[in-house]
């Protein structure tokens, strides 16, 4: 069993274990990734949200000037869980404030740069009325994506990992009749 220190830069950390054990899928063996990384200094923890319209067909991406096209996101700040961090990244680049789905949707690890090292990443989903007016921050423009488009990104596994979240949850909503009272895993788990 893991065990980690208490203290409010410890808060981060705690909340994303919770998180990643929790989270639908994992990609990279981040669970196995996380468990030694806290042996040890971490990078700081990204945080992003999978953004989909009511019908499931399109996810709101943000263009990031190196990137290219992502899923809203940034790093965890000091003393902030994951999930605040994602539900603020989301308000900054796009203008949504939206209520994220309980379980998250995935964890995984990646390199946010060529020179950055390998960090944990947490991926929550909300779904958002696509008739809300979005706003980009200063140069990091913002649009409803088609996921049957191969959108241009640094992570094309980020693609199919997205897609099948989407198709993941319109069976739940098929199976339950809507997402509002989903208070377990996707899939009914």
């Amino acid at each position: 069993m893991l065990v980690i220190l208490s203290g409010p830069e410890q808060r981060t950390l705690r909340a994303a274990v919770a998180d990643a054990q929790q989270a639908e899928a994992e990609f990279d063996s981040a669970r196995s990734w996380l468990e030694q990384a806290i042996k040890g200094s971490m990078d700081p923890i990204a945080a992003e949200v999978w953004a989909y319209d009511e019908e499931f067909l399109h996810i709101l991406l943000v263009r990031h000037r190196w990137r290219g096209w992502v899923p809203p996101g940034g790093a965890v700040e000091p003393a902030e869980t994951p999930r605040h961090a994602a539900r603020r990244e989301l308000f900054e680049e796009t203008g949504i404030k939206a209520t994220l789905l309980d379980v998250p949707a995935a964890v995984s690890v990646k390199s946010y740069r060529a020179d950055w090292a390998p960090t944990l990443g947490l991926s929550y989903a909300a779904v958002i009325d696509s008739s809300l007016r979005v706003t980009g921050e200063s140069h990091q423009p913002v649009a409803w994506t088609p996921l049957e488009c191969d959108w241009e990104g640094a992570f094309p596994e980020d693609r199919a990992r997205v897609r099948a979240y989407a198709r993941r949850l319109v069976n739940v909503r098929t199976v339950t009749g809507s997402l509002g009272s989903w208070k377990g895993r996707v899939g009914g788990q």
